[in-house]
């Protein structure tokens, strides 16, 4: 199983062709590493205006800076998705400063591991707090403006654990399929006009197992994770369905390395 906020490549990706349409104002959650940062280092690059959210504020603003350097639009905000005051007043403020906001990415995550006699409640309550109320969160606080809007995008990363369970993951599968479960009925809820996209990873090179504590779950991880693909490797999905004309939603994407079966 994997997912974000983790270690991605520090170079800015060669995108290509431009995007398809307007540049689009993007919010990307967990964005400090990992995943999220991938995903905003392609974005920004291809032309989008790209907010960075996430706890890691020093990070942020380097990678933030890197990407103006490089002639990039691109903004930091600091963001705890646990907190829905606080998203609601990040978008807020995206709203103010650029008129608009057309696409959550809605990222942050935490995979923390263990079999269920392992009694990590603790654990299990952060994962639900980040895996499904962060979530939460940012469909309140976009889906409001998205309607005002009649255009918009939630794309959720979710994992391959939202299509499977294994020992160790009961926790982690059912947050990722609360994620899948809940993006699915945005969809078939939203008017016209708003997309919904979920992009389920495989096991993506990050930093991510290391905040596993349960030894059992951290010795399985080590196998499990001898396959990866780069950041870089979603990053080019969440672009795929952004890119699309208006008229196309990407309902679901599945992304895993070749020899992950």
């Amino acid at each position: 199983m994997t997912h974000t906020d983790t270690n991605p490549s520090t170079t800015t990706p060669d995108v290509g062709t431009p995007p398809v349409g307007p540049r689009k104002v993007v919010l990307v959650t967990g964005a400090s590493s990992g995943i999220g940062e991938g995903i905003a280092r392609r974005l920004s690059a291809q032309g989008h205006h790209v907010v960075l959210a996430a706890r890691r504020t020093d990070r942020l603003d380097a990678v933030v800076d890197e990407l103006r350097r490089a002639g990039h639009s691109a903004q930091a905000h600091a963001l705890d998705v646990t907190d829905r005051d606080a998203f609601e007043r990040v978008v807020a403020s995206v709203v103010d400063e650029r008129g608009r906001i057309d696409v959550l990415v809605a990222n942050a995550g935490v995979m923390l591991l263990s079999r269920l006699d392992a009694l990590l409640v603790d654990q299990w309550d952060q994962m639900l707090d980040v895996n499904v109320r962060g979530l939460l969160h940012g469909i309140a606080a976009t889906l409001p403006r998205f309607t005002s809007l009649g255009s918009g995008h939630v794309i959720t990363i979710a994992s391959v654990g939202a299509h499977e369970v294994v020992p160790t993951s009961a926790v982690y599968s059912a947050t990722k399929y609360a994620a899948w479960a809940l993006t699915e009925g945005l969809r078939q809820e939203s008017a016209p006009g708003i997309r919904v996209t979920t992009i389920s990873p495989g096991v993506v090179e990050s930093e991510l197992a290391q905040h596993i504590t349960d030894p059992h779950a951290a010795e399985a991880m080590t196998a499990y994770r001898a396959a990866s693909i780069p950041a870089d490797a979603i990053a080019r999905a969440v672009a795929f369905a952004i890119d699309q004309p208006a008229d196309v939603d990407v309902n679901e994407i599945v992304v895993r390395p070749t020899r992950q079966r």
